[in-house]
């Protein structure tokens, strides 16, 4: 195992590649940057790449609905001691030759456009280290570097932006034009973007290449469609540390006051958070006093008339019952009958 170093991981690649070495080239990566990865190597050919920011092969497949998630499994607990996960698919028929090849080859490439496209960072190669997947491909080292220096030329050539690459993915609330076209992958990426997920989140959760995934990406930025990130500052910024966005109406931590508050028809008046042992409470709300007599107006006691009660469903007194209808100009006689006859008819 060689020691770590920091250096230009493409030129290392070259170096073991031209010595045929059998190995692992690990790169590390670093909050906000490049999130590195590892490149394998079989007597000098690339054989398989891998890299957080990547899906692999297994959830390229899985994800397509190309195999279903328990044969995946099945023959990587089989064949990975052996390395010949890959072997075991084929033979199985599970997969034909070119489909694997094709998914393996698109795995290298996405995986090894972030495992090389730092210009210096820690570096180390495992000799002997070996893959789970075993030998489907053989790729030249020089046309893996080439590929990727290609890809980032595209990405600055769409929208020269590299925070947009790891940076969470929020879109706007509003979209700059009234008629805009977006291809599948585009509608997919700002319906699952939330504020929280970061481009990588979002490719491994689509199944979707990571660098074609930060391809529409910078071609969303550029439309105006989602945030652009701003520069981070390393001597405020924590990259291990998360702000949650606090909600409207919520109040910052103690003992912060907030600025004075100018109203317009009214003095400057201090809005401070929180309280101190000798602040003055504020009075509690008034709660208006339970009745406890008869209202009085101008000094005399009014008082309702009391009627007698009477039993549901118990005639009238005859004094009450016998006296005529009163006579009230315009009113409705009909009407009147019937809502006598409809009285009656409850008793």
């Amino acid at each position: 195992m060689s020691p770590t170093k920091t250096a230009a991981p493409g030129r290392l690649l070259t170096q073991v590649a031209g010595e045929r070495q059998t190995g692992a080239l690990v790169v590390g990566g670093h909050p906000g940057g490049s999130p590195g990865g590892a490149v394998y190597l079989h007597d000098g050919a690339v054989i398989y790449a891998e890299s957080p920011a990547s899906p692999g092969v297994g959830e390229l497949l899985t994800s397509s609905g190309r195999l279903a998630a328990r044969t995946w499994q099945a023959a990587l607990d089989a064949g990975s001691p052996q390395s010949r996960v890959g072997r075991l698919l084929l033979d199985q028929g599970h997969l034909t030759q070119g489909e694997l090849e094709l998914c393996v080859l698109g795995a290298i490439y996405d995986a090894a456009y972030f495992a090389l496209g730092s210009a210096s960072a820690p570096v180390e190669f495992r000799p002997g280290a070996g893959h789970w997947l075993g030998t489907v491909v053989r790729v030249d080292a020089a046309a893996v570097n080439r590929e990727s220096r290609r890809r980032s030329r595209l990405l600055d050539e769409i929208f020269p932006n590299a925070l947009i690459d790891s940076a969470p993915v929020t879109p706007v609330p509003r979209a700059p034009l009234e008629r805009i076209t977006l291809t599948a992958l585009q509608w997919e990426l700002l319906v699952h973007a939330d504020g929280q997920r970061t481009p990588a989140d979002l490719a491994q959760l689509l199944g979707r290449a990571g660098f074609a995934t930060i391809q529409e990406l910078r071609r969303l930025a550029a439309l105006g469609l989602i945030e652009r990130p701003a520069e981070r500052d390393p001597k405020t910024d924590d990259p291990d540390l998360v702000r949650l966005p606090r909600a409207r109406g919520t109040a910052p931590a103690a003992g912060v006051t907030r600025p004075v508050v100018t109203l317009d028809e009214g003095p400057m008046v201090p809005v401070v958070t929180h309280r101190t042992a000798t602040a003055v409470e504020d009075p509690p709300p008034a709660t208006p006093a339970p009745y406890t007599g008869d209202p009085v107006t101008n000094g005399t006691v009014y008082r309702p008339p009391r009627l007698a009660r009477r039993k549901p469903g118990a005639k009238l007194p005859k004094d009450l019952a016998g006296e005529p209808p009163m006579d009230v100009p315009g009113a409705d006689e009909v009407l009147l009958k019937r809502i006598r006859t409809a009285l009656r008819a409850l008793r």
